[in-house]
């Protein structure tokens, strides 16, 4: 593995809708030390487990675009719970509405030090 900060121990909640996608992004995650806790595709899947779950998220990845719907619900209630959020879309950070910004946006495709990278950007503003 690259010489990348490790995210040994940081419990990740996955939400993608291309399972190929998904499965890369999980290997990428356990090649950083991470554990994925949670893995949806769709949005009322997604809003179960983090109504269910939360506590065992430390930080949560989410595309943006979920079929013909945008993630901000999921990411709603996620942050109700303050866990710090990452967005992975294939489309320009413009695409984004305003009240989202403020959280780390991968653009696909990304490679594995773009991962980590957000993701501990994401961590580090839930630590400050």
């Amino acid at each position: 593995m690259q010489d990348l900060p490790t995210l040994s121990g940081q419990r990740v909640f996955v939400v993608e809708d291309e399972t190929l996608v998904a499965m890369m992004i999980e290997g990428m995650l356990e090649e950083l030390g991470a554990t994925v806790v949670g893995n949806e595709s769709r949005i009322d899947d997604a809003l179960n487990f983090v109504a269910a779950r939360h506590g065992e998220i430390d930080v949560a990845m989410l595309d943006l675009n979920l079929g013909t719907r945008h993630s901000y619900d999921v990411a709603e209630a996620i942050a109700s719970h303050g866990i710090p959020i990452v967005f992975s879309t294939g489309y320009s950070d413009s695409a984004i509405d305003a009240a989202w910004r403020n959280c780390p946006v991968l653009n696909k495709p990304f490679q594995l030090a773009d991962l980590q990278g957000a993701l501990s950007r994401a961590l580090d503003k839930r630590a400050a």
